[in-house]
């Protein structure tokens, strides 16, 4: 099973648009799935190895969305008292408007429009995150992303992403046949689950990225992150 991708065909909400009813619902289904089907905890579960109490740590993610992963990181920082402050940034307006209501009591999040594959930092973090984003991209740009990663952050970066499998397609089928039924998630979902790159596929695109020692692991859901660590 090859990956389908054409760059003239856009998910819905990647599409400029403003900021419409239809946008936030969709925005919220996908923080549903986040946490329903294992994305806050793979992230959690780096994150709580990354950051330890009294740390003071920058962190960037990109392709926030409605910037629920910063909003977790924030949870858990103040939780155990270390500091971060995260600059999270999205090319899309509307979702990024949306993604400053959700986080008004997160003043360590600074929201930034910016082209992710652009976009050049003046500073260096100390965590580059990217989180179910790199199914959206060609795989030539997907590993210019990768590459941005790398040069972003020196200590710490983790890219998760879906796992391409005949399962994975026909659950997002079941699940936005008799759930998510909401015309911009139903397609939305069913463009990721074809686009989303293979467990082969996405250890390929590290090493054509110049990605060295890294870790690459599957996760329950269909789920798969590749990471770096500082030695």
């Amino acid at each position: 099973m090859k990956r389908s991708f054409d760059p003239a065909v856009l998910e819905m909400m990647d599409r400029e648009q403003p900021v419409s009813a239809e946008l936030e619902r969709d925005l919220e289904r996908i923080r549903q799935l986040n946490r329903w089907f294992g994305s806050y905890r793979l992230a959690l579960g780096f994150i709580r190895n990354w950051i330890k109490p009294g740390d003071k740590l920058r962190v960037v993610d990109l392709a926030t969305g409605s910037g629920d992963i910063p909003r977790l990181i924030v949870d858990y920082a103040r939780k155990i008292r270390a500091r971060v402050e995260i600059d999270a940034l999205d090319r899309q307006p509307a979702t990024l408007e949306i993604a400053q209501r959700l986080s008004a009591d997160y003043p360590e999040i600074s929201y930034r429009e910016a082209d992710i594959l652009e976009w050049n930092s003046v500073q260096a973090y100390d965590i580059a995150l990217c989180t179910l984003a790199l199914h959206h991209f060609s795989n030539e740009d997907a590993v210019r992303l990768l590459r941005r990663c790398c040069q972003v952050s020196k200590r710490f970066v983790l890219v998760s992403d879906l796992r391409r499998s005949f399962s994975l397609i026909a659950g997002v089928y079941v699940l936005t046949t008799l759930i998510f039924r909401e015309a911009m998630t139903r397609y939305d979902a069913r463009l990721s689950a074809i686009r989303a790159f293979s467990f082969s596929e996405m250890r390929d695109l590290a090493l054509r990225a110049g990605w060295e020692n890294f870790g690459h692991k599957k996760f329950p859901f269909a789920r798969q992150a590749i990471w770096l660590e500082a030695a």
